[in-house]
């Protein structure tokens, strides 16, 4: 590796989560990590607070899970039981980054894989875990060899391991990485695979948060939620709230980015509240020449799909919400005018289908009955009442018909692109196709 580190030009202030990448893509190991406040915060969290500070100062900061789901992460910290009685308790990271068009966490954790490290144990510490999990995307083979030396490095300074920096603190952290499943982004079946199980969720109550990994008290965060912590303790929660823009009530940065056909795919970090148009014009460069934006979904594959008028939304956890649709991983996926809705929609639905775990009866039996029908329209084979069809099955395989969020979120794609591209499904069924479009 040069010595001479390169980086962007961004500051911790304004861009905690990447100023430390460097240029090359190199990855940042401790010495050059610890010469950028590396491992300030979990010094200063150990030093001069106690694990109740700790969790005050997160939830003060409005940082909301970045995994998809954008719940208080400081709220979610307070449910867990504290206290000497509380006996052993386990912090999981979902770095199991499945939802397709996502790929922010790889970023953090190939580049940057002590930021995670140090978040993990400074997030352990404020809950009392004696023992953290990694749960990593079992294709993120760079990543996991990356956490590993950052793990050993960090054991070998005394950031882990028996009396963590001579508090009487013990902690150990270890990468696990999974064996392939989208449904291990739901929290309860990731533990369940974690423990060995099958990827099944669980039924809640009892919350991971009393009840988790191996019926321990258990807190689950995603990477890019767990990353912003070490900034949050080391510059304060007024300073994490007003990075965000705008009038978003939310605290931090976020992670944005585009795939599809524009001029330039990749992530950015942004304020959180920035709008869509900025990151699909100014970061994305627009659609490429001889194609226009038809409509995108926000933030990966099981959210609703938006308009080009929708473009001057902040992307924020409400404010999409009110649009019809949600955040999610904050990672937007635009479809060109030269793509048919059906076949988009298809795609997406195949995907879901696949990864049913078939645990309950409507989600492993209706998603592959709408992927069905779906063909059938896409290939101008569609019967009369298949669009009816496939809008019952947005209702029955909605949130409280199924065990988990999985059939849920594999709706929304196809419910919205019903609602706005009605006539495209039409095309599919030769009955329904009007006599003018047929002269």
């Amino acid at each position: 590796m040069s010595h001479h580190v390169l980086y962007s030009g961004k500051t911790g202030e304004t861009h905690p989560l990447t100023f430390r990448i460097r240029d090359d893509r190199q990855p940042v190991w401790l010495a050059e990590y610890e010469a950028q406040d590396g491992y300030a915060a979990l010094r200063k969290a150990l030093k001069e607070m106690d694990p109740a500070a700790v969790q005050a100062t997160v939830k003060d900061s409005n940082l909301r899970g970045r995994g998809g789901a954008g719940f208080p992460t400081g709220v979610k910290w307070s449910l867990i039981p504290m206290g000497p009685d509380a006996g052993k308790k386990y912090l999981v990271c979902n770095a199991d980054e499945m939802e397709p068009g996502t790929f922010k966490d790889r970023l953090l954790m190939e580049n940057l894989p002590h930021q995670l490290v140090e978040a993990m144990i400074l997030s352990a510490y404020a809950i009392q875990a004696y023992r953290g999990y990694i749960f990593l995307r079992g294709e993120y083979v760079v990543a996991a060899e990356r956490l590993n030396k950052a793990i050993a490095e960090a054991k070998a300074a005394g950031y882990i391991g028996k009396n963590v920096l001579g508090t009487g603190w013990d902690f150990e952290l270890y990468v696990h990485t999974g064996a392939g499943r989208y449904i291990c982004g739901e929290e309860t079946a990731l533990i369940n695979s974690l423990e060995g199980r099958r990827a099944n969720p669980r039924a809640k109550p009892p919350f991971p948060q009393i009840a988790g990994a191996w019926g321990k008290p258990t807190i689950v965060n995603n990477v890019e939620s767990l990353s912003n912590v070490p900034h949050i303790i080391l510059r304060g929660a007024e300073w994490f709230k007003g990075l965000s823009q705008g009038k978003s009530p939310d605290g931090g940065t976020k992670l944005y980015g585009i795939s599809g056909r524009t001029r330039r795919t990749g992530v950015w970090e942004l304020p959180i509240g920035t709008s869509a148009r900025e990151i699909f014009e100014e970061h994305g460069g627009g659609m490429q020449d001889g194609l226009s934006l038809k409509c995108w979904l926000p933030g990966g594959a099981s959210t609703d799909f938006l308009l080009p008028e929708h473009l001057d939304l902040a992307m924020d956890f409400d404010t999409i919400m009110k649009a019809g649709s949600r955040m999610g991983t904050g990672l937007i996926m635009a479809v060109d005018n030269r793509q048919n809705m059906v076949s988009v929609v298809r795609n997406l639905e195949e995907f879901f289908a696949r990864e049913s775990c078939g645990w309950c009866t409507p989600c492993r039996d209706g998603l592959p009955w709408t992927v069905k029908v779906l063909r059938a329209i896409e290939k101008g084979e569609g019967k009369p009442g298949d669009i009816e069809f496939l809008q019952k099955m947005t209702r029955d395989l909605w949130i409280g018909k199924t065990f988990c969020a999985h059939a849920p979120g594999a709706m929304e794609p196809l419910q919205s692109a019903i609602k706005f591209f009605r006539d495209e499904f039409q095309q599919g069924i030769p009955s329904q196709i009007p006599a003018t479009a047929v002269n």
